[in-house]
């Protein structure tokens, strides 16, 4: 444990034990040899913490129910079947542990053996004081400069590693080992040899995944943060971006303005400005028929709204993402792109936000922001290298929360069989160690431990929004009501504070914090009510 300082904010570095694939401990000749990955938990000295009775170490079970006909293959790509080609035996946790050895807990437990439940809540990223933001984008340079101590990428397959015999791995860092897993899991598959490549693939996108998928990706991004930083009270902010004219996140205190030199690049201002990025340049790995090796490929790009407007005419709207969260199956059809009135392909953006007919040539919200972006976000392997990714992917994670509330679907509408490659119910994402089945993440973020604010639903959000509207009459009012009676006076204000504390209570900002123009007081955020319950088409397929 060391005291950093870094863009003016002290904190406590922590070294813990990571989530993602490929453990460092499982990247050797030893673990690749035998196919098993059952870490030592260091807690009692056993393999998965059995002697505690996390888990134990046993043969990975996988699902053999019909795939979709989008990849016709069998035993080609690493990631069929995941993740057998590697190991067949992992840590398997009891009831309320997690981890690559166990040694964790499940998302939204805590405590020594994990029994204690807390909820965090994601915020509004205008919601943030001024400290909040700096603290933010501070935990994101650290972990983009600070090497991973538990986790390493693959840099080659399987088989160019002579079958586990010769190990292909690097270190990266804690920010890029999650670029390189959206890589990976978006790539397309190698047949063998320069330009034998299939595109028609994706194992977690442009099918039914791929709102589970993200899920399960910010959580474990959440969590390392958590654990680098010391600071478990963090949680990912989002960006509500409908309606929006332009990038809003795209300043000097967020996420970095455009360069006044090359409007390709970051502000010189932002400590974004000298990141680098990865695993960005999809078109040459297909034609020399090799995997992301890490290594850097210039600055991070972005342009946004100088981007192929045939495609992205403008942002999404709040009418669009009511549209979207009306839909009432999860997925329909062949369950790709082609999926009609499907909630999932709208929300991916293959289906049109005002018909949700699917194949749409208009690419609508969640592609639409990729697109918009006009830069390294704008390429699904390489998306992750902006950190826009994260605030955008948690406000897409929302409005899923949002649609999960409303339908409260059975696990059934997830589809058990006969969709593309890697969304199946219960097949493993890729490429994910400790392993987790899709249909695990088909749930309320409620059951993982998390909310979002705007989504808060006790008795006290009810009294704010009802008093909000009287509260800003009453402000702007105040001089007139000082010739009031006294009694009369002293009400107000004590009707005014209860409804500021409220607001706060619910919102997680006090009003005047959140980065809202016009009078200091404002409503609360307003969103849909819920129950509580290579051609023409582009580059950017999604993300």
């Amino acid at each position: 444990m060391r005291l950093l300082l870094l863009h003016g904010v002290f904190f406590l570095q922590c070294v813990w034990l990571s989530q993602q694939q490929f453990p460092r401990l499982c990247a050797t000749t030893e673990a690749l040899l035998s196919k098993e990955c059952c870490p030592v938990w260091d807690g009692d000295g056993s393999a998965c913490g059995a002697s505690s009775g996390r888990g134990f170490c046993r043969d990975v079970e996988v699902s053999d129910l019909p795939n979709g006909l989008n990849y016709p293959f069998s035993g080609l790509d690493d990631r069929e079947r995941w993740p057998l080609v590697f190991y067949n035996r992992t840590c398997q946790c009891a009831s309320n542990y997690m981890g690559f050895n166990c040694g964790e807990c499940q998302f939204g437990l805590f405590g020594t053996n994990c029994g204690e439940r807390r909820e965090s809540v994601r915020r509004n990223v205008f919601h943030l004081s001024a400290a909040e933001r700096r603290k933010l984008i501070s935990y994101l340079n650290l972990a983009k400069h600070t090497v991973s101590q538990d986790y390493v990428i693959a840099t080659g397959t399987y088989r160019e590693m002579n079958n586990g015999s010769t190990p292909l791995f690097s270190d990266v860092s804690t920010y890029d080992v999650f670029v390189w897993m959206h890589y990976y899991v978006s790539r397309n598959a190698l047949l063998g040899g320069p330009g034998n490549v299939w595109t028609d693939v994706d194992f977690a996108h442009w099918a039914p995944a791929f709102l589970p998928w993200h899920r399960a990706y910010l959580l474990h991004w959440e969590r390392d943060i958590r654990k680098l930083t010391g600071d478990f009270e963090f949680s990912i902010p989002y960006w509500d971006w409908r309606d929006a004219q332009g990038c809003d996140v795209c300043t000097d205190d967020l996420m970095g303005a455009r360069s006044p030199r090359d409007p390709n690049l970051i502000s010189p201002a932002s400590v974004f400005s000298s990141w680098k990025v990865m695993c960005s340049r999809a078109e040459d790995y297909s034609v020399r028929g090799v995997l992301c090796d890490g290594s850097d490929e210039g600055p991070l790009l972005r342009n946004p709204g100088n981007h192929n407007r045939n495609l992205v005419p403008r942002l999404p709207t709040a009418a669009e993402v009511e549209f979207t969260v009306s839909l009432r199956d999860y997925d329909t059809g062949a369950m790709d792109r082609s999926a009609n009135f499907s909630f999932r392909n709208t929300m991916e953006g293959f289906g049109n936000p005002q018909t949700g007919l699917g194949n749409s040539r208009v690419m609508g919200m969640h592609a639409s922001l990729h697109i918009f972006m006009n830069g390294s976000m704008s390429s699904v392997q390489g998306s992750a290298n902006d950190p826009i990714f994260l605030l955008h992917h948690a406000y897409v994670d929302s409005i899923y929360e949002q649609w999960l509330r409303r339908h409260a679907p059975e696990q059934t509408q997830y589809p058990e069989f006969n969709a593309p490659i890697g969304h199946n119910r219960q097949y493993h994402m890729v490429p994910f160690i400790p392993l987790h089945r899709n249909i695990e993440y088909f749930t309320s973020s409620k059951d993982l431990g998390y909310e979002y604010s705007y989504m808060l639903d006790s008795g006290t959000c009810v009294i704010s929004e009802v008093l909000s509207p009287y509260l800003e009459l009453m402000m702007e009012a105040w001089p007139w009501l000082l010739g009031a009676l006294v009694l009369g006076a002293l009400v107000a204000m004590t009707v005014a504070a209860v409804a500021v504390t409220m607001t706060r209570v619910c919102w997680g900002a006090w009003p005047w914090q959140r980065g809202e123009k016009g009078s200091a007081f404002h409503l609360p955020e307003r969103e849909p009510l819920i129950i509580s319950s290579d051609s023409d088409t582009p580059n950017y397929h999604t993300v």
